[in-house]
Parts: C-alpha cells; structure tokens; sequence
C-alpha cells in the first residue's frame, strides 16, 4: 500500500520482530512484571563505575541477548537504531560501540523505541536490510542526575512525577517471517501545549499520543474497537486521563483499549512511584516482556504500540521553555506465517 492518510505507511510487505529482550533493574523487577523479563541486573550500575556506564552496559545485554534469541551473529546485523535519554546519546554511544554495527542514533526522548522500530521497519521493508535492529535504555540514576536532581539530594517528588525505568529493550526486525508482523506505522508530530512543569511528563505527553493516535485511527479508517489494545508508553495515570478525554473530544473513545506502559510496569503505592513508570525503557522492556509474548500466544490480534517522549533539555528547562511531546504509532499484529 505504501503512504496513506496523512501520516501512515501501510506496508505491502511487512516486516516481521524476530526476537527481544528486556534487561531490567531490581525495582522493576519487584514491579507486576517482573517474572516476566529476561534479566534482572540487582547492582543498579551493573558493575560499572557510574550510572551512565551502567545505562550502557544494560543497552548492551539487551543487544547481546535479542540477536542471540533470534539465533543470529553480530555480523549479520545491517543497521543498528539505538537511542536513550542523555546528552549527545553517550549510553547509546558507549554501549554499542564493541558491536561494530553501522548506527543510526535516534533522539526522540522516551518515545525512542517506536521511532526506532518505524525506522528499521522502513529500512527492512524496502530492501536495505535483512537484520536491523532496536534499542533504547533509560536509567533512573542517570536521568535524575541530568534531568531534575542528582539522587543525593534528597528531593520530594510530587504526586504527578514518574520513575524513570531501569532497563533496556531490544528488538530484531527482519523479512523473516514470524508471529508478530509490523503492519504499518504512524508517524507523530511535535504537539505543545505550553507544559512547563517537568514533573508532570503525563500531561505534557497526552497531546502528542492524542494526535498520532487520532491520525492512526483516520489514515487506516478504523475505530478503537478494531483493536485489542491501544498501548502507550509512559503518560501514567494523569497522562491517561488527559489522552481519554483528548481523544473523546474529537469522537474516539479508547478507554475500553487503552493500556499504558508505565502503569503496568510498577505498583504505585507499593514502590513510591506516584504516576507510574517513564523512560526510554519502560515502554521498550514492557512491549519485550508483556504485550509481544501476548500477540506471539494468538490472545491479542491487533495492538497500536505508542510510545510518548517529552522533549526537553536541562538548557530548555532553565530558560523557561515549555515541554514539546512527540509519539510514534506502530501497528503490530499476529501474522498468518
């Protein structure tokens, strides 16, 4: 099919996820998921020397452990698409640079993982790779440190702020055929609602998830029963609200489908955690662990995976500037074979 609507590509000859992985820390471990995730690193610096170091080599086992999974060798992956939440992307940089796998390092903030997996799925379908693959990291030390406080600060978070997740997920996409096929993908635009208030990612997000989700929804003319669910990254629980209503306003009711990442990953009043989960991570270990074993098992058919990133810098922040949100749409069903 090629382009439809107005952001959408259908793929004539989709490309299929031939295996993940998710490597988590010890508090998502102790989340509602954790017996579902590959591997649970307990030292939060997984025996590096620093946070950052850690966030690699967390991006590093997920690599390592989705090209093993799909029984494949480094060499024979094309294209690498790797991306996570800090400056000049140096968890990526550092974590990937031993693969010697031509890179594309991707910035779209915590919706890294669908920008990626858009963009290898592009790459496969038209031809210019067999093997690509997915990944993104987000670490809560590291992000606290860059984002808001270092962790020895001791700071009070409010009710609306989310833990960034712990974690990386990787993906392999290839021509290869498997049960879960991408089917298309839905491209998001940069929405701004004047958010200033970096503790508060869900409200700033739920705009940019509302329009790709409402564009979706238009270019492939369906309807949010058409699928099992609508599955978003990292809005947590006042994000969820805003989007419902969002999409409501504009004759779309999700609420029977949606799902969101964050929520799903921890339990809130149990591990402190307030909104829910955020991160690179969160929606790439959550869609690795939870909702690809589901599709796999024939119980969901159809799934919009979408993650949200809030695109902002210390730089921005500090300057007064409002907190931009972009998502990407990534249409994953169970394929025939």
């Amino acid at each position: 099919m090629g382009q439809i609507g107005k952001q959408s590509i259908e793929f004539e000859n989709p490309p299929y996820l031939l295996s993940s992985s998710s490597v988590v820390g010890q508090k998502e471990s102790e989340g509602p998921l954790g017996k579902l995730f590959d591997e649970i690193v307990e030292d939060p610096m997984a025996g590096q020397g620093n946070w950052e170091e850690g966030e690699s080599e967390f991006m590093k086992r997920a690599i390592s452990l989705a090209i093993k999974k799909a029984g494949l060798k480094t060499e024979q992956i094309r294209y690498l698409f790797a991306g996570d939440l800090l400056g000049q992307l140096i968890a990526t940089s550092f974590g990937v640079k031993d693969f010697e796998i031509p890179l594309f390092g991707i910035y779209g903030a915590c919706s890294s993982a669908g920008e990626g997996l858009s963009l290898a799925s592009m790459t496969v379908a038209a031809g210019y790779a067999k093997y690509a693959v997915v990944a993104s990291s987000s670490h809560f030390g590291s992000a606290e440190k860059q984002f808001r406080f270092p962790l020895e600060y001791g700071n009070q978070r409010p009710l609306s702020s989310t833990w960034t997740v712990t974690g990386s997920g990787a993906f392999v996409v290839s021509k290869e055929k498997s049960d879960v096929q991408i089917s298309g993908i839905t491209t998001g635009k940069i929405m701004d609602y004047g958010i200033k208030d970096s503790m508060n990612m869900g409200a700033a997000m739920a705009p940019a998830a509302a329009q790709v989700i409402y564009q979706h929804l238009r270019d492939f003319g369906r309807r949010p029963e058409d699928y099992d669910h609508i599955i978003t990254g990292d809005l947590g629980t006042i994000g969820q609200e805003i989007l419902i209503r969002l999409l409501k306003e504009n004759d779309y009711d999700i609420s029977k489908q949606h799902m969101d990442c964050g929520i799903e990953i921890f339990s809130p009043e149990a591990q402190d955690t307030n909104a829910g989960g955020s991160g690179c991570a969160c929606s790439a270990v959550t869609l690795s662990a939870m909702v690809l074993p589901a599709i796999q098992r024939g119980e969901w058919k159809r799934v919009l995976f979408v993650p949200t990133g809030a695109l902002l810098s210390t730089v921005s922040f500090n300057e007064g500037q409002s907190v931009p949100g972009i998502a990407h749409g990534v249409l994953l069903e169970r394929s025939d074979k």
